[in-house]
């Protein structure tokens, strides 16, 4: 927005540093200026780039009072002198019918008036702002809103039919507002009306049928307070950004619309007419107490001093700059009692200055101002004593600290997993905590239990993330669209279920991978990922905790027991001592389909608070057998239902401390071998057998072969001649 610096220093008189100390003293304070251009002897036209939660210094006034604060200079009172009003036969009627939309409304009737073109400061100020001027009435309103930020709207009065009401516009109702475009209305926004048709979308634009023109006679000047979220939402909905719904929906002062109608009829009686009757004002209690008569906050200046620190001036924050600056802000302050402050915050050492001792000198009872609703609580009037003194005069000093830094319960557990990940080619990635509506459905472990937004940023970010797997779709798609085909991702985040009102976080591991292997090359031809190469990893990761079982299975597709979005035959279910701890496999087609991805994707999530409860697996050391080490192989048929855990199992339930190693050195089926029967499988079983401190003797190693043997055969195998 743009600022005139002769227009400040009309409101703050005595203001003796140049134009563009003052700009950079603004800025220092958070105001910020971002261009200061001369203007000869008009002074200097400030470029502001104001925050959206400082609704009040989005005007000159509001900027003046952050001047008058910085420089403790007096501020000028914007109360308007108007002439007496004559008499009206009754008050003109307002009715409000939504008061939690309408806090405020007021109107005051101007009759006689004459509508010609601003001459003199309004003219002259329009001209150096590069503001189109209309005529002596709407530039009256586009004035008050420049200089003490607050919107206001002028009416026809004599297109008024009846008393002004406050209500939510009717379904299907239309209304051509002064852009000229005829917009259709929806009863979620609120409206000025008379008792026959709409006026005005409320704190958004006005309507054309009543506005100001040449021929106009009589006005109704309208200021009022509006409830920010309704604006916003009528704002959003038909697509009108105005100067009013910027200032509105971001909080208006409650007490300002007394103020700004009086403003406004000044100038425009300038040009001739007079008031008839009182000012009309509508107050909604239940608003004023919300804003404008908000209960009193404690603040102690031994607080103020405890969190800010020592300063570069020796007296640091004392109770008298605090006064000062809350009161300059707007501040009314009560003090509720006085205490000795044996020493100051300098006399600190500096090390210790945030943590010091109290050094207060008074406490107080704080009534906030009515234009100042993001301050609520005692440290946003620390945060306001530390922005007016200076950041810059604070000592660069760092608080006490005796504590040491506490790392998560699973911390070395994690750690495990991404370097076990990262030695293995995986890539570490992290993708966005919020997910969509349709993937959290998609994606949630339990019907129901993801968590949504209450202000989402977008429909595509409406809830917090039931799973990782939706991000790292998302993160393999934007790697395959810049043609990054050979991906192998892995994610260590939380996932989130429960409800609104209570939410419950979890860590979770997922994996996603596409493409080839990362190892070929010239001695290596490419080759496709696979479902094994996936398993491989998860296996290996896996057994870095320590368990007595773990397993993987997987379950029939119409079984309801596995994820919707794996592939029904090309997944698995990992099990670590009877406990389910996450899936794995081929992205289900259906689901590839709907995110446009041609290439095959592998994908899975560990849930990491039920693998969390295992200990990290100990590496045991042993000194290597100088005894030669003996190979037996054994060829099984067995049911091809027989997983291959379960033969381990039962070979390391045998207890033999001989037994060294064993595998499955080849598989057949009956279609690799006719010696196969149907629903079988040929298993060739390798075994290695070594003791630490003799050569083993024949009838050991018999012995030992048998108990396999015999393990195996419980299982359904019967040993091939």
């Amino acid at each position: 927005m743009k600022i005139l610096s002769s227009w400040l220093r009309q409101y703050v008189s005595g203001i003796n540093v140049s134009d563009r100390t003052l700009a950079d003293d603004l800025t220092l304070r958070g105001i910020a200026v971002e261009g200061v251009f001369d203007l000869g002897p008009n002074g200097s036209l400030f470029e502001m780039d104001i925050t959206t939660n400082r609704v009040d210094a989005m005007n000159h006034y509001g900027i003046g009072r952050e001047a008058a604060t910085i420089y403790g200079l007096k501020l000028l009172d914007l109360n308007a002198k108007l002439p007496e009003a004559k008499a009206a036969a009754n008050p003109y009627p307002i009715k409000i019918e939504e008061p939690t939309l309408c806090g405020r409304f007021t109107a005051r009737v101007l009759r006689n008036v004459k509508i010609t073109q601003s001459t003199g400061i309004v003219a002259e100020r329009f001209r150096l702002l590069e503001q189109k001027l209309i005529s002596n009435a709407v530039d009256a309103t586009n004035f008050v809103t420049q200089a003490m930020g607050h919107p206001t709207h002028a009416f026809d009065l004599d297109k008024l039919e009846g008393a002004i009401i406050l209500r939510r516009a009717r379904k299907g109702e239309k209304l051509k507002t002064l852009d000229g475009i005829e917009r259709t209305l929806d009863p979620d926004d609120l409206v000025v009306a008379d008792e026959k048709k709409a006026l005005a979308i409320a704190g958004v634009m006005g309507g054309w049928d009543t506005m100001i023109t040449p021929e106009t006679k009589n006005i109704l000047v309208e200021a009022a307070w509006f409830d920010p979220a309704t604006v916003r939402r009528s704002s959003k909905r038909h697509l009108l950004h105005t100067d009013a719904s910027h200032r509105f929906e971001r909080g208006a002062d409650f007490n300002a619309p007394p103020i700004a109608s009086a403003l406004v009829s000044r100038i425009i009686l300038e040009a001739g007419g007079e008031i008839e009757g009182d000012l009309v004002d509508v107050v909604i209690p239940e608003a004023e107490q919300r804003t404008a008569k908000r209960p009193a906050i404690s603040f102690a200046v031994s607080e103020a001093r405890r969190i800010l620190g020592a300063t570069e001036d020796a007296e640091g924050i004392t109770a008298a700059i605090a006064e000062n600056i809350l009161t300059g802000l707007g501040c009314a302050l009560k003090k509720n009692g006085t205490q000795p402050a044996p020493t100051t915050a300098n006399d600190l050492d500096p090390s210790r200055a945030v943590s010091a001792p109290s050094t207060s000198t008074a406490d107080y009872q704080v009534t906030l101002p009515s234009w100042r609703l993001d301050l609520e609580r005692e440290i946003d009037l620390i945060e306001e004593i530390a922005r007016v003194y200076g950041y810059n005069r604070f000592q660069n000093t760092l608080p006490s600290f005796a504590g040491g830094v506490a790392e998560l319960p699973w911390a070395e557990k994690e750690s495990t997993i991404r370097g076990t990940l990262l030695g293995l080619g995986w890539t570490e990635a992290v993708s966005s905590t919020f997910c969509s509506a349709t993937d959290a459905v998609t994606f949630t472990p339990q019907p129901n239990s993801a968590v949504p937004l209450g202000n989402p940023l977008s429909e595509e970010a409406g809830m917090l993330r039931p799973s990782l797997a939706s991000g790292m779709l998302g993160m393999l798609a934007l790697n395959l669209n810049r043609d990054m085909e050979d991906v192998m991702l892995f994610e260590l985040g939380t996932v989130f279920s429960g409800s609104t009102d209570k939410v419950e976080e979890r860590p979770s591991l997922s994996i996603g991978a596409t493409g080839k292997l990362p190892l070929a090359g010239p001695h290596q031809p490419p080759r496709d990922l696979d479902f094994y190469d996936v398993k491989g990893s998860v296996e290996t990761l896996l057994n870095k905790f320590s368990a007595k079982s773990l397993y993987f299975d997987r379950f029939p597709s119409d079984s309801g027991l596995m994820p919707a979005w794996l592939h029904p035959g090309r997944s698995a279910r990992a099990v670590f001592d009877g406990a389910t701890v996450g899936y794995f496999g081929q992205l289900h087609p259906a689901e590839a389909q709907r995110r446009k991805l041609k290439q095959t994707i592998y994908i899975g999530e560990i849930y990491l608070d039920r693998l969390y409860k295992q200990n990290l697996r100990q590496p045991i050391v042993r000194e290597l057998s100088r005894f030669q080490s003996v190979r037996r192989d054994f060829s099984f048929i067995l049911p091809e239902t027989t997983p291959w855990v379960r033969i381990s199992e039962a070979l390391t339930a045998l207890g033999i401390p001989e037994l060294q190693d064993f595998k499955a050195a080849e598989i057949l089926s009956e279609k690799d071998s006719k010696l196969v029967p149907a629903g079988h499988i040929s298993l060739l079983l390798r075994t290695v057998f070594q003791a630490p401190d003799r050569t083993l003797q024949e009838d050991e190693l018999q012995s030992y072969a048998q108990r396999a043997v015999a393990a195996v055969e419980a299982l359904g195998g019967k040993l091939r001649s």
